[in-house]
């Protein structure tokens, strides 16, 4: 799909979205009623395996702070956008006919509902990024709070929406569109899920103009906190969270 096809696209895909689902993949896919895959491909895109769908958030264009990452061409039933920028919404590297979201808004999806909190992409009011959408579902009995690139501070509006979730994937790498590591915190804190995933930092993928830092900057600032690190991908399931308090889990990426 070309990029000039974008809203059309998308604008239909909401139309149909209400109501609608798309059962993709195997029998061991529909078989993950109870447990949730997340599979990081990079940035703030990641694929969520369960409950019958594959729902990938925030493909991107590999450039810049993206572009040792390789473009995530992989199939989904439900694709979910936080914003249009090249680093999130670049729909058109995703194969097949998905269905899209990309507004805020109340959604269900093949039995899945879904919501779209709108939020500034700035510290300005969003006069220079625009708007950004976090995106809150529950799927494979996990309730997963993604941030997208969240640059302004949770309000009470938006905190009675995204609730407290399981689990939240935020960005730690700051600039001037997303959180630095002590807003992180400060979010993190007034959310309080049980498993944070970190998203949006600089790592070896960076080439040319990226202004983001590292992950550790945010991990020193979570002391205390117990982290856990792994490959690409985790399996989760509700009663594998924390009981009491939270942990982070870092996920790497397969150069």
């Amino acid at each position: 799909m070309k990029r000039r096809q974008f809203v059309g696209y998308a604008g239909a895909s909401l139309l149909t979205a209400v109501g609608t689902g798309v059962i993709f993949g195997s029998d061991s896919v529909r078989a993950q009623t109870n447990s949730l895959s997340v599979q990081y491909l990079g940035h703030t895109c990641f694929l969520f395996t369960g409950s019958g769908q594959k729902i990938l958030v925030n493909p991107f264009r590999s450039l810049g702070c993206t572009a040792g990452y390789r473009a995530p061409k992989v199939g989904a039933s439900l694709v979910l956008i936080s914003s249009q920028l090249l680093d999130e919404g670049a729909i058109e590297l995703v194969p097949g006919n998905p269905r899209l979201l990309y507004e805020p808004g109340a959604y269900e999806v093949g039995g899945i509902k879904i919501q779209g909190i709108g939020a500034d992409h700035d510290r300005v009011g969003g006069k220079r990024f625009g708007s950004n959408v976090s995106w809150r579902w529950t799927q494979g009995g996990v309730t997963v709070l993604h941030l997208g690139g969240a640059a302004a501070p949770v309000t009470l509006e938006q905190k009675i929406l995204m609730g407290s979730p399981d689990v939240l994937l935020i960005p730690v790498g700051g600039g001037p569109k997303a959180y630095t590591p002590q807003e992180a915190k400060q979010a993190i804190a007034m959310l309080n899920p049980k498993l944070v995933i970190p998203t949006q930092y600089r790592t070896q993928a960076a080439k040319d103009q990226c202004e983001i830092v590292g992950l550790d900057d945010f991990l020193k600032l979570m002391s205390g906190v117990p982290v856990r690190k792994g490959g690409d991908s985790i399996s989760i399931q509700k009663s594998d969270l924390p009981k009491n308090g939270m942990a982070i889990q870092v996920l790497s990426y397969k150069f």
